[in-house]
């Protein structure tokens, strides 16, 4: 029921349904003009005048469904023109039919009349292709049976609807025929509730997508920890925490580390291309007197070393 309309079937059905609404515009213009010829002539200006507006209505309506059936499936885009071609017949009917009594305002009772017509074929229509998706999204041997049974009374019970409107003046409906269309109304809505419960109690459900994991708005890089000359070993810590930037130079740390300093990991990296050269001797102190740090050089290298990298940010 959904074949698209690219299909060259569903493009046939296409075609068959323009030429259904021009067959249609043809004949219902042929019969409004023998009636004019042969039929009454008491308010015959006005009837015409209906008539070419409706006519041109149906032109209009025709257009746009041709339109609008790129994005309909072929199914329906020829159910919905045929539903036109059946309203521009029966308001050619309502116009032209000779009137059993006249009286002021039956004109308007009559449009009133092709109005209400029209709410019930395009409602019957519009209930079709909704329940139709609704059996398409959990297809069953039952919900098929169910569809189709609820769809023909739909159908049924819109004509049983309509054709009192249209001939009630020349035709007289006993209690029977309405009781017929009251049992068919409660057949038509308990089938049009028993395919959503199926799709609710057995149709897949769709999943939904996982809610994304909650994460801060800024959260600031992780800084490596320096190391020497040949990429891998990192640098010793001072007391207060910091590398020791003398030692990038020297080879050597600048204190004893007998203290617990903070180790840091070290994230692997990839080895430099070239050896580094050999680091020069620690410089001798006096006795007892710890090595004083030495102050980075200025300028773009000491002795062939690397200048010191930038320290981390805080």
């Amino acid at each position: 029921m959904s074949e698209p309309i690219t299909h060259p079937n569903s493009n046939r059905v296409l075609r068959a349904s323009i030429w259904v609404a021009i067959g249609a515009l043809i004949a219902a213009a042929v019969v409004c003009v023998v009636w004019v010829l042969v039929g009454d002539a008491n308010g015959m200006i006005a009837k015409a005048f209906l008539t070419i507006l409706l006519l041109a209505a149906f032109a209009g309506v025709a257009i746009l469904e041709a339109n609008l059936a790129s994005r309909r499936p072929a199914w329906f885009a020829l159910a919905s023109m045929v539903t036109w071609v059946v309203i521009l017949l029966i308001g050619a009917f309502l116009i032209w039919m000779p009137e059993s009594d006249d009286y002021f305002g039956r004109g308007i009772e009559r449009f009133m009349k092709f109005l209400l017509i029209v709410l019930i074929l395009q409602g019957a229509l519009l209930h079709i292709r909704l329940f139709s998706k609704a059996h398409e999204r959990h297809r069953t041997t039952f919900t098929a049976i169910v569809t189709y049974v609820t769809i023909g009374l739909v159908v049924i019970l819109a004509v049983m609807l309509v054709l009192p409107i249209m001939i009630e003046d020349y035709v007289v409906f006993r209690p029977f025929y309405w009781r017929v269309v009251v049992a068919l109304a409660i057949l038509a809505a308990v089938g049009t509730a028993l395919v959503p419960l199926v799709n609710a109690l057995f149709a897949p459900k769709k999943e939904r997508a996982a809610a994304p994991a909650y994460a801060p708005a800024y959260a600031p890089p992780m800084q490596q920890w320096p190391t020497y000359a040949d990429g891998a070993t990192p640098l010793p810590a001072m007391p207060d925490g910091s590398p020791d930037w003398n030692a990038y130079y020297t080879g050597q740390p600048t204190y004893p580390q007998s203290y617990a300093a903070p180790v840091v990991p070290v994230a692997p990296t990839a080895p430099v291309a070239s050896p580094a050269p050999p680091a020069p001797p620690a410089p001798h102190a006096g006795d007892g007197v710890p090595p004083q740090p030495m102050a980075p050089p200025t300028g773009p290298g000491y002795q062939g070393y690397p200048p010191p990298p930038p320290p981390p940010q805080q």
